[in-house]
């Protein structure tokens, strides 16, 4: 593709603003629905997420703030592994990327249908119901496809309903939350953890602790998603950064304080992996005497993860087709719609997360599947981060004179404190992913390893297939296919 033609494209696209790339990115990266999984552990989910902050979501977000503002062409990962390591590793990179998200799709879709499941009067069917994996798989198709087709009309529909659908689904119900919880607290009602700094560390010498640790790190990933679209903000060495660093923190601090606020509210033998946030609203609400929030709160939940899907459906699958079209996908693949979405890579990607959930619905636990599916997506993600760090670390080297508009602060120093800390944090995390949850029933724990590196495995070598056997006339030259 002409670097003319998408250069003089790019300045006539409609700028993105920081408050909007913000919001895309906590919409991106925020989840309610991990509140659950975290607020058995009480105070040491705290550490935990501060651990993951420190060693895996900082580090990201500084490392692609570098790596974005001094290499702002469009492809995002894909740009920036092949600049390092040739143009095989970062095709494998956008892959990964594009293939954890999809992957990762049903895992936040079956939130939604608990979400909707909420809705009724009946808070013991709804609890059913939100178990049943045949409710769960109809509404993760039905709340996915209706997300593909708003990706369909295009980058500024889609940004526009995403960050809306994130502020109402996502920001406003997490401050709802936390607020609410505060003056419950308050007013001197029981808390249901211990709330003593004296459990805030974890036994790091009980290995299954380190497993756990290792899993919050999905939680955070996704920063980098947004920077295919960095040409579309104004001024984008300075706001990006920006937009980034103010999404890192909310991030933190609505995790931290949503995951407090339903261990607050809930026992801990209580929790479920993925009720127990929608518990937690009724409990709270019926407290105050608003129960009819409940439903309302249930909907605006279900709109945040629609947000969310869009935004990650948007992200992506734009930055594969962009290098796509540079030669290393099918010519059936890089054809677009009258309003320059990739259309056919959606169909695709709408194929696998299909075929997901009909595998989710055929295992006998809604639990068990959500687990194993998040499980096999964090570890295609950080096999992603990996590249991502080394990529940084590599080109200060390599190409030390190109300008970075941002570097990690620090010079060479700061560089290997704040890239090697994310390094190692991923590598020993992608290590720890293929290690059963003894918090979490799964089966056998030798059918769980062998699914996990099987799939690993396997969708690891497509991209190196299809990069051998890639045809000269893959590279298009135009934009209308």
């Amino acid at each position: 593709m002409s670097t003319d033609i998408s250069t003089n494209k790019a300045s006539t696209k409609a700028k993105i603003t920081v408050a909007t790339l913000a919001i895309m990115n906590i919409t991106t990266v925020v989840s309610l629905r991990g509140f659950s999984a975290e607020a058995e552990y009480g105070i040491t989910a705290v550490f935990y997420y501060i651990f993951a902050a420190i060693v895996f979501l900082i580090p990201v977000a500084l490392c692609a703030a570098e790596l974005a503002t001094g290499w702002p062409q469009k492809g995002g990962i894909f740009n920036w592994v092949s600049k390092a390591f040739g143009h095989r590793f970062g095709f494998l990179a956008i892959y990964l990327q594009w293939l954890a998200t999809t992957i990762w799709f049903p895992t936040v879709l079956i939130f939604a249908g608990v979400a909707l499941a909420f809705i009724g009067p009946d808070q013991t069917f709804d609890q059913a119901l939100a178990a049943n994996r045949f409710y769960s798989g109809l509404v993760v198709l039905v709340v996915y496809w209706f997300a593909t087709f708003i990706s369909l009309k295009g980058l500024k529909t889609a940004a526009k309903i995403s960050s809306l659908a994130g502020l109402v689904g996502t920001i406003i119900p997490g401050i709802i939350l936390v607020t609410l919880a505060g003056i419950y607290v308050a007013n001197g009602n029981p808390i249901h953890f211990n709330p003593s700094m004296h459990g805030f560390i974890p036994d790091f010498s009980n290995f299954n602790n380190l497993v756990l640790a290792a899993s919050i790190f999905l939680f955070f990933a996704g920063m980098e998603i947004n920077a295919v679209h960095v040409t579309e903000v104004d001024n984008p060495s300075r706001n990006y950064p920006i937009a980034i660093i103010c999404a890192t923190i909310f991030t933190v601090i609505i995790f931290i304080f949503g995951t407090l606020s339903i261990a607050t509210i809930i026992p801990k033998d209580q929790i479920n992996l993925v009720q127990s946030l929608l518990v937690a609203y009724d409990k709270l609400f019926a407290h105050f005497g608003l129960g009819w929030l409940g439903n309302v709160t249930a909907i605006a939940l279900a709109l945040g993860v629609l947000g969310q899907i869009i935004a990650i459906i948007s992200g992506p699958s734009a930055g594969i087709l962009q290098v796509g079209r540079e030669g290393y996908l099918p010519l059936s693949l890089q054809k677009v719609n009258k309003n320059g979405v990739q259309k056919n890579i959606l169909m695709c990607q709408g194929g696998i997360v299909t075929a997901l959930v009909i595998i989710m619905m055929i295992l006998p636990s809604v639990q068990a599947a959500y687990q194993m599916i998040s499980q096999l997506a964090v570890i295609l993600y950080l096999a992603m981060y990996i590249m991502l760090f080394l990529s940084v670390i590599y080109l200060r080297y390599k190409e030390p004179n190109t300008p970075r508009p941002y570097k990690l602060p620090g010079g060479m120093i700061g560089l290997w404190i704040i890239a090697g800390v994310g390094l190692l944090g991923s590598i020993l995390a992608f290590v720890l992913s293929f290690i059963p949850p003894s918090q979490i029933s799964v089966g056998s724990p030798s059918t769980y390893i062998a699914i996990l590196v099987i799939g690993t495995i396997g969708f690891i070598i497509i991209p190196f297939i299809i990069y051998a056997y890639r045809k000269k006339d893959w590279l298009t030259t135009s934009d209308n296919n």
